[in-house]
């Protein structure tokens, strides 16, 4: 009985496993495409509930010129786009939960200073998205903290935990203007996905360089060790954004 149960249970993983896009890795999915976008759009509102929109002509028009180039780059028919300022000056990040739902904080805007630098921000946050990284982790995070229950059950039986879960996952904390951090390799991923978006929308990848060269220089020698943080060093991604941008180039058309 329990090697029948282990079998079964090594044909689910498999079945679950996707493949991301452009980096063609497997990855553990357990949530539907569907619940999962009704999971981005229920923990949007939710964050949508506890801010503050900025209506800054020059912000909000940007990210949103910027947003739908990205957006049509990502060619996700499925998703419904949105596009949002929140205010909150000491927040540097922005966010897209599954669906296209995307915010930026007013302490990023302060520090891009092109459509280009914005780009690399969005890009890298629609490359989580559409490498469905949030699911990833909330399907890690099923079998950790609910025992492996089933999603839907999950959404029945105990549905604020679920969107607590869901908020973790998708990297937002429920506490307002918290982000938390994507593993280090779906950073990366996402850095590399983000560059061919930013590509494939027209925008130079080589802008990435001068938009985190600028964030260096903003947090240098504030920042945990690489060890103690799942998200990577500065340094080091810089370092690894350089390698990446010839790859990004071959999608360039402007």
């Amino acid at each position: 009985m329990r090697r029948a149960s282990l079998i079964l249970s090594i044909f689910f993983m498999v079945v679950a496993c996707q493949t991301v896009p452009y980096t063609h890795r497997k990855a553990l999915m357990l949530i539907p495409p569907s619940i999962e976008l009704q999971l981005g759009l229920n923990a949007y509102q939710e964050i949508l509930h506890k801010s503050r929109l900025s209506h800054n002509p020059r912000y909000v028009s940007m990210v949103r010129r910027v947003g739908r180039r990205i957006a049509r780059a990502a060619h996700r028919p499925d998703y419904k786009w949105e596009f949002n300022v929140i205010k909150n000056d000491k927040v540097i990040n922005a966010f897209c939960l599954p669906g296209g739902k995307i915010a930026v904080y007013t302490g990023l805007m302060k520090l891009v200073s092109s459509d280009a630098e914005l780009a690399t921000v969005m890009g890298h946050e629609v490359g989580h998205a559409i490498a469905r990284h949030g699911a990833e982790r909330m399907s890690q995070l099923l079998l950790v903290e609910l025992g492996g229950i089933a999603i839907q059950e999950a959404l029945k039986k105990k549905p604020r935990k679920t969107l607590q879960l869901a908020m973790i996952a998708y990297g937002v904390g429920t506490t307002l203007g918290i982000l938390l951090p994507y593993s280090r390799l779906q950073e990366y991923e996402a850095d590399r996905i983000g560059l061919i978006l930013m590509a494939k929308a027209g925008y130079d990848p080589h802008a990435a360089l001068s938009f985190w060269n600028k964030m260096y220089k903003k947090f240098r020698g504030k920042e945990p060790p690489e060890f103690l943080s799942t998200h990577p060093l500065t340094k080091h991604r810089i370092a690894r954004i350089k390698k990446l941008i010839p790859e990004a180039m071959r999608y360039y058309r402007h």
